[in-house]
């Protein structure tokens, strides 16, 4: 009898689990949310991420004419050409002096990482012999999974939130951010703008929310809702823009 009732118990937990599988929400998948957030940290200056000093030669395919020619490590930024928004010379980079003419990456989201990691390690990118299997791969991640339609969140025009609710981000930001930042997000002391300076650049402002700092502290705040991130930048429209 009590085999039976162990055979029985045995095959109902069996089921139970090819049930669970079979189910629409169960996921297997390895978790990418931390691999897409070192990515961006990695398209915003991947040296300092890394620990390593910038080249000290201009990125071969920066255009001589660009305003940033003389800054070599600046041309090695993927955000230098192809902009916080991720559009290139289609966004917010299509005037101005970051201007480069060079098209984003937008159109590789949803792609394949492989053939991103295969683009950054080849001659004109000339990644490979900079960056490790693991960083390629992470940015290849961010390229084609971690990108976010800014068009969505960002009204270009005026260059603020589409939405968010100011309370919530206040609520957010002064237990999460002020540590680092201040209740006025005029800290840390070495940062060029305050917060609320910065939002005059909404996409590096959201980049970075979601992303983090390069050899940074700061957290991530990708995996949360995408309305956190809205309330917390609806809230830094409300700081000082200056210190």
């Amino acid at each position: 009898m009590k085999k039976m009732q162990a055979a029985t118990l045995l095959g109902a937990g069996i089921i139970f689990a090819i049930g669970v599988l079979a189910w629409p929400g169960a996921s297997l998948a390895k978790e990418v949310e931390s691999s897409m957030a070192r990515g961006g940290l990695l398209y915003d200056k991947w040296y300092k991420e890394i620990g390593e000093k910038a080249p000290g030669t201009k990125h071969p395919l920066y255009p001589a004419e660009g305003k940033y020619a003389k800054k070599a490590g600046d041309t090695w930024r993927c955000k230098e050409c192809h902009g916080w928004d991720y559009k290139g010379k289609d966004g917010a980079y299509a005037k101005g002096k970051h201007y480069t003419g060079i098209m984003g990456i937008h159109g590789m989201a949803g792609g394949d990482p492989g053939k991103v990691v295969a683009l950054l390690k080849d001659d004109k990118h000339g990644y490979g012999d900079k960056l490790s299997d693991t960083d390629l791969q992470d940015l290849g991640n961010f390229v084609t999974k971690g990108q976010v339609d800014a068009d969505k969140y960002i009204d270009s025009a005026t260059k603020m939130p589409k939405s968010g609710d100011k309370a919530k981000g206040a609520a957010v930001f002064n237990t999460m951010c002020a540590k680092c930042h201040g209740m006025d997000g005029t800290e840390p002391d070495d940062m060029k703008k305050s917060l609320g300076k910065q939002m005059g650049n909404p996409w590096e402002v959201m980049h970075k929310i979601m992303n983090g700092q390069p050899d940074e502290e700061m957290p991530a705040l990708r995996a949360l809702d995408r309305g956190v991130v809205m309330d917390v930048m609806s809230h830094i429209t409300t700081l000082p823009k200056k210190p």
